[in-house]
């Protein structure tokens, strides 16, 4: 019997996708900051365009874990469990 691996599943909002090549990608982590370094291994351009050159999610950038708004934005360090749902969604701003 072979044992199913459990990984968060990240998630790019359709907004962003227009954007940045972004597909939806199941990666290992505990925390934020592991879990889209994974994602990003294989699309830096992505990371550049969701974290800037400090590695802080960008202003214009939200995060939910599991339909919870991100608190730590500087150090990514909240915590990601192996079925959590990870969304990005760009930050939509007007007048």
């Amino acid at each position: 019997m072979s044992q199913v691996t459990v990984m968060p599943r990240v998630t790019f909002t359709d907004n962003l996708k227009r954007h940045i090549e972004c597909p939806p990608s199941k990666v290992s982590g505990t925390n934020l900051k592991e879990v889209l370094d994974a994602v990003f291994a294989n699309n830096a351009k992505l990371g550049s365009y969701i974290l800037d050159d400090q590695g802080r999610l960008r202003k214009h950038i939200l995060v939910s874990i599991d339909n919870e708004l991100v608190k730590d934005r500087i150090n990514l360090t909240d915590t990601v469990a192996g079925d959590s749902e990870v969304y990005v969604l760009q930050a939509l701003s007007g007048g």
